[in-house]
């Protein structure tokens, strides 16, 4: 069975009794070259074991199973389950979890489907659980790397520089934790039905240690996001809102001076090691 041909996906989902689902964000890939790229842009191997999120009609799916070591597909909708049934039949490295990957025991699922191989994430995820279930994917720190077909503006928001337009809190955090890498584009047309916005791929290699040593990432984090909480508002004005009262605007004044800091300077002018430097100086004045 061709997954990626539209009259044969078509009656597969009429044989079953399919229904697309807009809240789930369902599109099936229809051009056999996208899952067979992300499959190899994610280095799936036969020391591999590959979690695979929203396995959809399975396209995707089978061109793992053809590579690593075991694939374990986890599906929220049950309706797809019967169709997975039928087409991933015969692939006996191929384990099927019925669920919310929001919900699954990640340390548990590693230890006993993957013993002994290198985990690592690779799918086609509904674009809207991205955020959520990437940030938890990366805070888990279970998988050698996450490659993953998501919406082009979230990818571009994952790689972006410091003082472009798609720069905000998510970049940092993205690229604090991981190395991310913009690897091709999926226009709508390769999908059934075809989406509104484009989609991109994307692979994080997870680093063995941040860019920049911080000594309390909490700290760092919540200055982060006070840093991009109001656009177009500068830093100053941001940082007082988030800190206040225990700190004075005069106080946090005198910290961007320590850091070399403008007064008018905006968040998502700096990066990762002026947000480290600005969160160890506020270490130290909130310190009693």
């Amino acid at each position: 069975m061709d997954l990626c041909d539209i009259k044969e996906i078509k009656a597969l989902l009429t044989r079953h009794g399919f229904r697309f689902s807009r809240s789930m964000g369902q599109n099936f890939l229809i051009d056999p070259r996208i899952p067979r790229d992300i499959a190899l842009s994610s280095g799936t191997d036969g020391s591999t074991g590959v979690l695979e999120i929203g396995p959809g009609i399975g396209c995707l799916t089978v061109e793992l199973a053809a590579r690593a070591a075991r694939v374990v597909s986890v599906e929220l909708d049950r309706s797809l389950l019967p169709v997975l049934e039928e087409t991933l039949s015969g692939r006996d490295n191929v384990t099927v979890l019925s669920g919310d990957i929001l919900d699954v025991d990640l340390p548990r699922l590693v230890e006993e489907r993957f013993c002994g191989l290198r985990p690592v994430v690779c799918a086609n995820l509904p674009y809207n659980i991205t955020t959520p279930v990437l940030t938890r994917l990366i805070d888990s720190g279970l998988f050698a790397s996450l490659t993953v077909m998501i919406q082009r503006e979230v990818a571009l928001r994952i790689c972006a520089a410091p003082g472009t337009a798609d720069y905000g809190a998510f970049s940092v955090y993205c690229q604090y934790h991981t190395h991310p890498e913009l690897l091709f584009q999926v226009p709508p047309d390769c999908f059934l039905p075809a989406p509104k916005v484009t989609s991109a791929v994307v692979r994080l290699t997870p680093r063995p240690r941040p860019p920049e040593e911080v000594d309390d990432p909490a700290l760092f984090f919540r200055v982060v996001k006070a840093a991009f909480a109001l656009r177009r508002k500068t830093l100053l004005n941001c940082l007082s809102a988030a800190f206040a009262p225990r700190l004075s605007r005069e106080a946090l004044r005198e910290v961007l001076a320590r850091c070399g800091l403008p007064e008018n300077i905006r968040g998502e002018q700096l990066g990762i090691p002026e947000f480290a430097q600005l969160a160890r100086t506020l270490a130290l004045v909130e310190s009693p």
